[in-house]
Formats: C-alpha cells, structure tokens, sequence
C-alpha cells in the first residue's frame, strides 16, 4: 500500500493524503490551504487526477479538511465522500458558504482587474458547485464498521475535536498479506471542552498518520481560561471599549457561546452585550442544536432540563450585512464573534477595521492561527496591518487563548499514542508547523518510537521491502542526477539493472 501526501505535510492546513489500496484511490481529508500568498494558487490545482479518486473519507467539517471536495467535484470526482452524520450536515452549509466566499472574493478581484484591462478570473468553485458536491456524502455513526471495498474496512471514532469530528480507523487488506489497521487521527480534541466528548481511546494501530498542531507547547487548564477571558471582558468594558473574539463559525463559536451562557446564569458578568455576525455560525449553532446527543453528560442533562446553553439575555445573532454594519454604530461595550477565526475572510475583517486602532478593545483569539494568516500576524505584535486597502494602525489589547482551542496540546497529543496496548510499527507526523512537528518528533523519538515527518509530494510504502527498493530507487537517481547530464538511453539501462539486482 502507498500513502501520498498532497497537503498539510509541515504545514497545518489543506490536509490531503491519498491511499492506493490493491490499484484503488481513496482520500484521506481534502481541505483548502490558507495563509500564504502562495495557498491562492496552490489550492486551484491537485497534483492527481480527481477523475481516479473512488472515495474520500473525511474526519471532520472544517473548512481546512473539507474544503477542496467542492474543487474536486468541479474536476471530476464522482466517488463517495464518507463521513459521520454530523460531519454530513455540517458540510452542506459549511461548503456552499466558502463557495460564496469564493464568488464575493473574485467579485472584488475582477472590479480592480478591470480597471487595469485584465481578464476576470473564476472562483475556485460556486456555490452551487458546493452544494452538487454535497450530494456525494453518506453519513455513518461512531463505531460503526463499514466496508468501503474488498480489502479496506472503517470506523468513525470520537476526536473530541468538533461536532462530528473523528479518528479513522482502516482496517486494510491487500492482496495476499495479511491485514492491518491505520489510523489517522484528524485534528485531535483539546481535553474537557465545554461542549463535545473528549477523544476515543485507541487500543492499537500498526501505523499512525497523526496531527502535531500543539507538538511544542502545553495548554493552560480551561478554568484558568474561562476567568481569564471573564477578566478581560470586565476591563474591556470598563474602558469603554468592545472585545472582538475571531472565531471560527463552527465549532468554536458554539463553544465560547456555551461559557459566555455561564457567565450571564452565574451573574459573573452582568449586563452583557453580544453579537454572533456570521451567518454561516447562526446555520451551524442550529445543526448543533439538533445533535445534542453528541455532547456530553453535562450538557445533554441541561439541554434536557430545558436549558438552551445557545440562548441568552443579551445574545443578539446578526444575518444581513446591515445589521452587521450596525454593530460598528452601538454606543455600548459589546462582545463580538465573528468569522473567519483566522481573520483571512469573512465580517470579522470590518470589525477589525472598527476597532484596531482603538486602545480602549480588545482583540482575543481562542484557536490556533496559521503561519501567514492576518492573526498570527497580530499575534506576533505587528503594529499596522492592511484591511481593505487602508492601513490600519494596531492599538488594541491583544490576547491569546490557547487554552479554549479545540486542539489537544503536547500532553493530549502524546496521549493518544501512549494509550495504545503496543507500539505502532510507525508514527507519520501531519499538520503541524515545523517547531511543533520537531519538537514532537523529538518526543516520540526519545521514547523509542519509529517517526517520521510526512514531507509534501512524498510517496511512503507500508511494505518494508517496497520502502526499501523505493529507498535504492530514489538513491541511485539522486546518484546519477550528480554526475550532471546522463542520457535518458544510459538511465534506462541502469535502472533495468537496478530491477534485476531488486528482484534477487
């Protein structure tokens, strides 16, 4: 079996890894890159054609996982996308949403070009693309096995990440060998979430393709979060200023609305203004109502109780781009949580706009933010940014959380593989920048682990003696590209030899 790695391989997002298993294609993830200047066009194209690919199994709906299923429709894909039932619905109005986001972006895009007397560019898809491409998922429950093929089985388990998140397990059988299992952690959920369970133990894999978001640095505890994030409300309202939270719209919103419902029950905060200006979060905060069944113990008995952890005094939810522009008009402190949480599209861009250069906010963000993204460039202190061809200077508090991200950090991530009864025969390390990914390499490594680091375009043999004729392969073409101009009539004899000398 090979495994190819055609994203989020020493990056964090646009995670794309296929398996050939007996000649078939199938997909693990199919997500958009982002932040880069160079993701724009890195995402218009795959390096594999759509038309071979049978299946795609998703872990979960984020946009970075997800995102690309629309762009592989448009291209020819007309396999299956399998997924739990959540993950399902979220993707139908997850996907058409980023298919608007394309449309609007090209819109603004092609008014400039043509001032300049450039042709117009296409969106990466439509929305209605999007919305074809839906039709292709099937939804399963946790813990289900479901054959996709003779010779690859699957189960959904619990990542504890997001509403329908999940760890894949493949149970995989060529022919003639015996089978084995994969597993493929998806995005890893951070410990005691406010809302959904806490991730799936696994009892054992053979190997493991795994997330290193977090690889380096270890989470404060999420009370210590939640007093803080109280704290900087307070003093935000007290200057006379509004707390802008970037947030992504599923998943992340739902949660910090969860615990600003505490505060207002348990009058930590009285008084309390917030706006949720996305409308794509208002559609997801009503999916989640839906599958409450999915969260845990805590709060499926207070929803049962009657106990809308979604529905407070003071809780307004903004649709149309005039009551979203209305929110930069209050006259009182307010708390506003918009998309996207990266700060790369979406309302949360005006509201930045509104109130970076006001001393009196604050700025604070609750998940991870990507290398080249307009967050991680607050994060690291920049004092002017560009927002709609304005600059904008940077005044405001700024303020990390990565307590209430719903990534597990070191410890969580070291967990999942130190659960299992045995070691995997090997740990392949995905999505994760490189700070992260080495120090955790470093970790498994220490504890005698077989690692690696996926590298992007590499092309990995679970079969030892396929892994070692590859090896030699790749070492003899490295050999004679440096003795400089070799005929193609010289490289084929000796790669005939090489086959000869492989088969003995």
């Amino acid at each position: 079996m090979k495994i190819k790695f055609f994203g989020a391989a020493k990056r964090v997002t646009g995670s794309c890894h296929m398996l050939i298993i007996n000649d078939r294609k199938v997909l693990l993830d199919c997500g958009l890159l982002q932040g880069k200047d160079e993701s724009e066009l890195e995402n218009q194209r795959f390096n594999f054609n759509p038309k071979e690919i049978e299946f795609v199994i998703l872990s979960h709906a984020h946009i970075d996982h997800s995102g690309r299923i629309p762009l592989l429709y448009k291209q020819g894909f007309k396999g299956m996308v399998l997924c739990t039932k959540p993950t399902r619905d979220l993707c139908t109005v997850m996907l058409p949403d980023s298919g608007y986001i394309h449309e609007m972006d090209v819109q603004w895009k092609n008014r400039k070009r043509k001032r300049q007397g450039l042709p117009p560019e296409e969106p990466l898809y439509t929305s209605k693309i999007a919305e074809l491409s839906t039709y292709l998922f099937t939804g399963y429950n946790y813990d289900e096995i479901i054959e996709v093929f003779p010779g690859l089985k699957v189960r959904f388990k619990d990542a504890g990440h997001l509403l329908g998140s999940s760890i894949i397990e493949l149970f995989i059988k060529e022919d003639g060998k015996e089978e084995f299992k994969l597993v493929y952690s998806g995005d890893l959920g951070n410990k005691e979430l406010p809302l959904i369970k806490s991730p799936s133990t696994i009892d054992y894999a053979d190997y493991v393709i795994m997330e290193t978001t977090y690889g380096n640095r270890y989470h404060e505890a999420i009370e210590r979060e939640y007093v803080e994030l109280a704290n900087i409300i307070k003093d935000t309202f007290n200057r006379g200023g509004n707390v802008v939270i970037p947030s992504f719209a599923v998943g992340r919103t739902q949660e910090i609305l969860y615990i600003l419902n505490n505060y207002v029950e348990n009058n930590i905060i009285k008084d309390i203004n917030v706006y949720v200006d996305s409308p794509l979060a208002i559609q997801a905060t009503k999916i989640f109502e839906k599958n409450y069944d999915q969260f845990n113990d805590g709060v499926k008995e207070k929803i049962l109780n009657g106990d809308d952890p979604f529905k407070f005094q003071g809780l307004k939810f903004t649709t149309t781009p005039g009551e979203s522009m209305a929110i930069n008009k209050i006259d009182k402190s307010a708390v506003i949580i918009s998309a996207s949480g990266m700060c790369e599209a979406g309302r949360i861009r005006h509201h930045l706009k509104h109130n970076l250069w006001r001393e009196e906010s604050s700025i604070v963000f609750v998940g991870f933010q990507a290398e080249g993204t307009l967050g991680r460039s607050l994060l690291n202190g920049s004092k002017k940014v560009n927002l709609f061809g304005e600059e904008i200077a940077v005044n405001a508090h700024i303020y990390n959380l990565p307590g209430l991200s719903g990534h597990a950090d070191r410890a969580g991530l070291y967990k999942f593989i130190d659960n299992m009864k045995k070691k995997p025969k090997e740990v392949i390390l995905v999505h994760g920048e490189k700070v992260e990914q080495e120090s955790f390499y470093n970790l498994l490594k220490g504890e005698e682990y077989k690692v690696r680091i996926a590298s992007l375009g590499e092309t990995y043999f679970i079969n030892e003696k396929e892994i070692r004729d590859y090896s030699i392969k790749n070492a003899i073409l490295k050999e004679l590209e440096d003795f400089g101009e070799v005929n193609e009539i010289n490289k084929s004899i000796l790669l005939d030899k090489l086959s000869s000398i492989l088969k003995e």
